[in-house]
């Protein structure tokens, strides 16, 4: 199993020559975003309600995603916790608002790709977003080791 630098070095390598990084750094976490109200949309086991109102299939993926950021770096995953915070606050907020949570997350799923098409064009295009979305919960912390790196933080 990778480390930290491992999965950062290889998807950096793939994000070397973007066409715009400033629509990828928008579209991977409203990629994110979208994977996890999709998922927050998925009918839930009666066991899972009984144990807690936000139990579901997306609060599962997201202490898997926040139990193997810990494995592979603590500074990295300390860092994503509020990220993940804000993303369960957000499904929170989306389910009690009148829209359609799930249109919601399919519309931002839409918009996230076509964001990581335009991110990538020339570069990589399609294949990378493919890459993107296999890779869609190291992107984050790939994007908050480039904040980490800029400031001096060792991860």
């Amino acid at each position: 199993m990778p480390g930290a630098e491992g999965w950062l070095t290889e998807y950096g390598e793939s994000h070397r020559d973007m066409s715009n990084p400033g629509v990828y750094w928008l579209s991977v976490p409203l990629l994110v975003l979208a994977t996890v109200g999709l998922l927050w949309s998925l009918p839930i086991p009666q066991e899972f309600a009984r144990i807690s109102p936000i139990l579901n299939w997306a609060t599962v993926f997201l202490m898997a995603a926040v139990v193997y950021y810990f494995i592979i770096s603590l500074a990295l995953a300390i860092g994503m916790l509020p990220f993940v915070f804000g993303l369960i606050a957000l499904q929170i907020w989306l389910v009690q608002s009148p829209f359609s949570h799930t249109h919601v997350a399919l519309g931002l799923f839409i918009a996230s790709i076509a964001g990581l098409y335009l991110g990538h064009r020339p570069g990589g295009g399609i294949k990378a977003v493919f890459g993107d979305i296999q890779l869609m919960m190291i992107a984050p912390i790939w994007l908050l080791a480039q904040i980490y790196r800029r400031i001096g933080i060792p991860y």
